[in-house]
């Protein structure tokens, strides 16, 4: 327009007494105000036409954009054909430009917010409650009102009802649950109610909600995993573990001299499962659970140990010593067609005051039972101290053993066999025990703890091997000496028996026909092919195999057989006094022929007299050991008495 003119003019005019200049429109200007109004009109079109399709809720955004734009147009339309000398239309612009702002980019429609968050609330799965400042309820969703079975508007019952379950609804501390439970005709059902308030943006307090969740599934859930992590699977008393716990908490602080702990023990269990099944074994163990059950009474608390054992806290008065006895020498278990008879022993123990790990209690219950555990007529015992005593016994020399056996301190005793002329042939090496404060130990003493905890295979390789060594003494002096090593049951569990007694026999160089094995006879009951094997493999490495106590197993004649021995040693126990000598002397005379015909070299032991020496002399007995030729003796007094 500077240059060419084609826009406007300049015309000057006096308005409100003072000059001013209009603005005189030329051909540039109308062009450019069609096409402004054209956009106007396009625009307009575009919101009056969305203003008609958006959702009700979407409608004043367009509508309240759309009459600003109309009413700035026909502002602005007003000056400029009015020719007013000064142009206010700009104000309107001003206030169009404003609002479409807002409502384009930060207006949120109210009405949408409520929808959707009372659409969002009626849909949750929890039950939602608004209370107004005075306490008053006076909003629900739907799972709400089935809750606390209203209608919509009868609302004030709401209230009534949390004020019954909860009492006192207006003090519940905020952001923490509190629990309640609806009891049901079936099942209960279980409830957590959260507590929220609402404030304006000045922190004032506007009413408060409540969100009630039904959480049933999960404290069943809940409930089911800590009844399983107590509870026997199989037969649903409690488990070892919370049994020490419930019986930890019961006794503390209580007068504990109105209580015992009993320990209950089936014996040789794993026959029921080997002969009848795992299924009829289960079944067992059921019937013994419903057997504790039935006679515990209230106070008792009672759980399982084990496989077999269980364990039970039980009032003294409950202890009926007559009833116990008669239920358990007649305890039956009866499943179809199928009948057993359980040899079941109870121990029992008194709760001692300075002592506070109850396991301690369980474990000396246990401990009574070994006083009858080869008992088939007595069912129930009672710990005492001579038990107690028995067992700080055992752990002290239990605790001295590897001292003992670097020290030397055990050694074998040499106990002498000799052939039907008397001649000493060859010695049992036995365990004996020279303490250096309690002297000479009887082997009674220390060989059954150790039998029973396995450190005898500790003491049976130190013997080996120092039998070893006896027999490397004598190679010059004694060459045809023989020395029988024993082997224990334990032994062939907890060591590879063969490889360790090879070891030796290398070591010290010495000929393997020397070192006479010797097992027991009830050592072959269990595993016997495996047992079998391994004698056959000593034979086979040169070794001479002893079986010893012929005659106390029950399988004697079916294992002999096939068991691969080269001596017989017959059990002591038929050279005893017997009502019927006669009979006793013709079964050990048949043994001896037995032995003799199957190519088995005889040897008694246990001969006390001279008499006995001469009568299995003329049975044929090749070899004997015994009282009659000498106790076991030391080393150096074993070879004196060679030397004679």
């Amino acid at each position: 327009n500077v240059k060419l003119g084609n826009a406007f003019k300049l015309q000057e005019i006096d308005a409100y007494g003072k000059p001013y200049f209009a603005l005189i429109p030329h051909l540039g200007m109308t062009y450019h105000r069609l096409i402004c109004y054209n956009c106007v009109l396009l625009v307009t079109f575009v919101f009056l036409y969305m203003s008609f399709i958006v959702p009700k809720i979407y409608k004043e955004r367009y509508v309240v954009i759309l009459i600003s734009l109309i009413l700035g147009t026909l502002w602005r339309t007003i000056y400029v054909f009015s020719r007013a000398p000064i142009d206010r239309s700009m104000i309107g612009f001003a206030v169009c430009d404003f609002l479409i702002f807002y409502f384009s980019i930060y207006y949120k429609p109210v009405r949408l917010l409520d929808s959707m968050l009372a659409n969002l609330v009626s849909d949750m799965d929890a039950s939602v409650f608004l209370f107004d400042l005075d306490g008053k309820c006076i909003w629900i969703n739907e799972p709400g009102k089935r809750l606390v079975n209203v209608e919509d508007g009868d609302f004030e019952y709401a209230t009534d009802f949390f004020k019954d379950k909860i009492h006192d609804i207006e003090n519940i501390p905020e952001k923490e649950n509190i629990d309640f439970t609806i009891e049901g005709e079936n099942e209960d059902k279980y409830y957590t109610i959260e507590k929220s308030r609402f404030e304006d943006e000045a922190g004032k307090l506007q009413g408060s909600y409540l969100v009630v969740m039904d959480v049933s599934d999960e404290k069943r859930k809940i409930e089911d995993e800590i009844y399983s992590y107590n509870h026997d699977m199989l037969t649903g008393v409690y488990t070892k573990e919370y049994l020490l716990q419930k019986v930890a908490e019961r006794v503390e602080g209580c007068n504990r001299d109105e209580y015992y702990i009993a320990f209950l023990d089936v014996r040789d269990f794993k026959i029921v499962n080997d002969i009848f099944g795992r299924s009829f074994g289960d079944y067992a163990l059921c019937t013994i659970a419903d057997w504790i059950r039935q006679h515990a009474g209230r106070n008792s608390i009672y759980g399982r140990m084990g496989g077999d054992s269980f364990g039970i806290l039980l009032t003294k008065d409950e202890v009926k010593v007559e009833v116990l006895e008669n239920d358990l020498a007649n305890f039956v278990i009866k499943r179809q067609d199928t009948e057993y008879h359980l040899v079941i022993h109870m121990g029992f123990c008194e709760l001692d005051e300075d002592v506070n790990d109850v396991s301690i209690f369980f474990d000396r219950a246990h401990l009574a039972i070994s006083a009858i555990k080869y008992e088939y007529k007595q069912h129930l015992a009672f710990y005492d101290g001579s038990m107690r005593e028995k067992v700080r016994y055992s752990q002290e020399i239990s605790a001295q053993l590897s001292t003992a056996i670097r020290e030397n301190q055990i050694i074998p005793y040499l106990q002498p066999i000799v052939d039907v002329n008397g001649k000493i042939v060859g010695a049992e090496a036995l365990a004996r025990w020279i303490h250096p404060v309690q002297g000479f130990m009887n082997p009674g003493s220390f060989i059954p703890t150790f039998e029973e905890n396995g450190m005898i295979v500790d003491v049976d390789k130190h013997i080996w091997e120092y039998a070893c060594k006896i027999l490397d003494s004598w190679k010059i002096i004694h060459p045809d000496m023989f020395n029988s090593d024993n082997i224990s049951p334990k032994d062939f569990f907890l060591t590879d028996v063969l490889t360790d007694i090879k070891t030796f026999v290398k070591k010290y160089d010495i000929n393997p026909r020397n070192l006479r094995i010797e097992v027991t006879e009830t050592s072959m009951m269990s595993n016997i092919d495996g047992r079998m094997k391994m004698l056959e493999d000593f034979r086979k490495n040169n070794f001479i195999v002893e079986m010893d106590d012929f005659g106390s197993g029950y399988s004697s004649l079916n294992m002999l057989k096939d068991m691969p021995v080269d001596v017989l040693k017959i059990d002591m126990k038929f050279l005893g006094k017997t009502d019927d000598q006669e009979k006793a002397n013709k079964i050990v005379k048949n043994i001896i022929c037995l032995s003799d015909d199957l190519g088995i070299m005889s040897l008694t032991e246990g001969v006390e007299t001279k008499e006995q020496f001469e009568m299995l002399k003329e049975m044929g007995c090749l070899l004997f050991q015994g009282y009659y030729f000498s106790k076991p003796l030391p080393l150096d007094e074993f070879e004196a008495m060679i030397a004679k």
